[in-house]
Formats: C-alpha cells, structure tokens, sequence
C-alpha cells in the first residue's frame, strides 16, 4: 500500500531518520520543521497521514493539531503526536487536541509502522467515500444529516469477560455513551446497529484477536469501528490488533479519561463514514430518479434501454415499449395551478407502476410524457398491458387536491417492440408515433406500431 506521509520535525536528523525507515516502506514522505509550514503543506499536499512532534518552537505540535482539525480541508487527515513526552495529561492533551494517536520517544519501529499502515487504510477509505459523495452533488443533494454530526454520544458494545475490567469501562462510558456489555464471543459476533465496538484482546473465555478478525471479514460489520484492548507491553499482540484492523488501541490497565477521549473520536469518525456513505446513496439515488414522482428519470431509462436492445439484438428477447402522455395535461395546469398539476403526476405515477411488472421500468421522461420498458413482452402483450392502464387511469377520477374536485384524466399510449437492429432512438420512435396516432383519433386510446 502506497501513501503520502507528511513529517513535522524541528530536529533534522529525527526527519531524516523517519523519513528514511518510511521511504524503505515505500511511503511518499513530505518534511517540514515547523507548525506553520505543516499545515500549508497538509493543505496544498493533503497527505495520508501527518507525523507531528510536539516539542517546536513557536507553534507546538497540540496548537498545530488543534489548527488542522479545525481546518475543514485537513480534518480529516489523521495525526500522530510523535514526542519525548510520555506524561499522561500530555497524552490526554494531544487527544483532546484531535490527534489520532501519540507516540512516544523512542518508539518502537514495528509498532510505528504498523501504526501508520492502520490509520494509512482508514484514510484511504474515507477519502473514497468522500470523493464519491463530491461527485454526487452535481445531482442536487442537501445537507440533509449534518445535524447528527454534532452528536458523540453512541451505542456501544463492550466484549470483556474481565469482571472489574468491565465494570469500570460500563461505568465510564455510561456518562455520555449507552453502553452494552457481551461477555461473549456469539454475543459480540451478533451485535448490529452500533457506533463501536470495545473488544479485550485477552479475554480468558475466548481468543479477542480472533473476534476482531472475524469481524473485519464479514460485510456486515467490516467498517464497523473496533477499539481493542491490549496491554501495551505485549506488543506482538498490538501489532497484530493493527494489523488485523483495529481502529484504535486503549492500553491496559484502563485509563478513563484516555478512554473517554478516544472513544469520542471513534464515535464521531462514525457518524462521518455514516453521513458520506448516506449522502452517497441519496446522490446515487438521485441521478436514477425522478424528484417528483419517485420513478426512474430519463438518464437511467437511456441507460437501461441500451443495454436491453444490445442483448436483443443478440439473440436476446424481444423489448417493448410504451410511451404516454397525458391528454390535456396543460389545460389542469392552467385551470387548477401547478400544485394540483403535480399532485395529478403523483397519483398517475402510483397508478401506472400498479400496473406493470417487477420487471418492468416505468420512468418518467419530462412533463407529462411517461415511458415503461418491457423486457421480454411481445407487441401483442404489451398492447394488452397499456389497454390496462389506460382503463385504470380513465376509469376513476383524480383526486388531486383535498377539498378540490376530483378530475377525470386520460392518456394516449403508444406501444413499439423491437427488431433485429433497433437503436433506442429508432424504438422509441415508433412508441411516439403511436401517441401522435392516438391523440389524432381522439385520445385515450391505445396505438401499436409494428416495424415497417
């Protein structure tokens, strides 16, 4: 795996020491020697991981962590505190300061890099989720969502079967957080619906290593956060917690305020991955369907109907189509307003997929003009299936508006199958000269257009 590490040293030859053992990992390495360059360079190179000393001049390493998290185009990059420092407020300082881990003088290289692999992944994945939500907002989505941002408090499950370990994490997270404990391996394995998990490395009952391994495999719970427990002198065992997908470690014996701290991010990184992974299907959404009605909009239809044809023409089943229009659609518009015009459109969207199948696509194509692509229907059935919905449409009144009267509605339906060497255009146009024929002799009524 490939990434850009940013490193920030006011020490030349603790940057070159990092910079060398990341290079033979082979990480692209950027260094700078102080506060106010790193976050110029975390901006304009937006690296994958940023490893921060502490102890510079001018701009220290917490007030330079406190900037990039407050910064909206370098909050999301994760940092690591890399400091002489080992005190615990200085560790609680810069975690409150929004850093994702910190390091400690000498560090030991195995668990540093291990380190930067784990918050590397995650980074990549975010950046994905929101390269792909950015692309989506040509479609018109809101900030729908982004109240729930603001929250931390979540739903936790905790899988420790150490009784006193566990009293003191249900105690401390039951301050701002709705913990659950599951002192058992199928108990956690089960758990859905959560913003994190808590998992012991070395529960006595059951292999924790193996949990955390189990669940990094199914789907489900893939991207589920998970902070793991580890007694930090067993350092092959933290090694492998990284290794295996662990968002986070807590060290053992607990630290509550260490916990309380880490836990919030965790919790807030979530709802971030919920809010783009939700903004993404919103946007995805979108670009398939119409606003008003809830059908497939014009885009997806095209799609669709392209990809049908190039099987038909194949070998494939034959595809047809109908095109309608509802008759006099301008004059509801004109006489009871829009709002009536669009309550018309709803209802005939509800009435028109009740009658056609699973396998069918009504899509709405603009204004009052409506397509259904019919996979494997012969001309004959789908003449059969419009005389159906044009009796539905007919045969009870519209009622539009509560208090309004209720209007009589009608439609012209044109009905086409395809041939050997039909484009989408050439199908659809047939459809539409069925419509045209339909309208000449008097509306509501169907017409058929075999190929000439």
């Amino acid at each position: 795996m490939s990434a850009r590490i940013l490193v920030v040293d006011d020490v030349d030859t603790n940057v070159r020491l990092l910079e060398a053992k990341l290079t033979i990992e082979y990480f692209d390495v950027v260094t700078c020697n102080d506060g106010a360059t790193a976050i110029e360079l975390a901006r304009t190179e937006q690296p994958d991981l940023i490893l921060l000393d502490v102890m510079m001049p001018k701009m220290d390493g917490f007030e330079t962590c406190r900037r990039l998290k407050d910064d909206p185009a370098t909050r999301h990059i994760p940092v690591v505190l890399v400091t002489a420092l080992d005190g615990r407020q200085d560790r609680i300082r810069g975690l409150e300061a929004g850093a994702d881990d910190f390091l400690s003088k000498p560090y030991d290289d195995l668990i540093l890099m291990a380190r930067v692999r784990s918050l590397t992944r995650l980074k990549i994945m975010v950046d994905e989720l929101r390269e792909r939500e950015e692309s989506g907002r040509r479609f018109g989505i809101g900030g729908a969502g982004v109240e729930r941002l603001r929250g931390t408090g979540g739903r936790i499950v905790v899988v420790d079967d150490n009784a006193e370990q566990a009293r003191v994490l249900m105690a401390e997270l039951g301050r701002n957080h709705r913990p659950v404990l599951a002192n058992s391996i199928d108990a956690g394995i089960s758990a859905g619906g959560v913003d994190l998990m808590i998992i012991n490395a070395a529960n006595a009952s059951f292999d924790g290593l193996r949990l955390l391994a189990h669940l990094r495999a199914r789907e489900v719970t893939r991207s589920l956060p998970i902070l793991t427990i580890v007694d930090l002198k067993e350092r092959q065992r933290l090694v492998k917690a990284l290794e295996l997908g662990a968002n986070d470690i807590v060290s053992a014996p607990i630290d509550p305020d260490e916990l309380s701290v880490r836990v919030v991010t965790q919790v807030k990184r979530k709802r971030y991955t919920d809010f783009l992974r939700e903004r993404l299907e919103r946007n995805l959404e979108a670009a398939v369907t119409d606003v008003l009605t809830g059908l497939h909009n014009r885009r997806y239809m095209a799609s669709q109907l392209q990809s049908m044809l190039a099987r038909a023409n194949r070998g494939g089943e034959a595809i047809s189509v109908l095109i309608i229009d509802l008759d006099h659609f301008k004059s509801i518009n004109d006489s009871f307003g829009h709002d009536v015009g669009d309550e018309v459109l709803r209802e005939f969207a509800v009435r028109l997929a009740t009658n056609v199948r699973a396998v069918d696509l009504p899509c709405r194509l603009g204004g009052e003009e409506f397509v259904v692509v019919m996979p494997g229907t012969s001309l004959e059935d789908a003449q059969r299936i419009a005389e159906r919905i044009r009796r539905d449409i007919s045969s009870e009144p519209f009622r539009a508006l509560a208090g309004k009267a209720p209007l009589d509605v009608t439609v012209s339906v044109g009905v086409a199958s395809s041939v050997d060497g039909d484009t989408p255009e050439t199908l659809l146009k047939r459809a539409d000269q069925g419509v045209y024929e339909a309208k000449d002799r008097g509306r509501n009524t169907v017409v058929s257009r075999a190929a000439s």
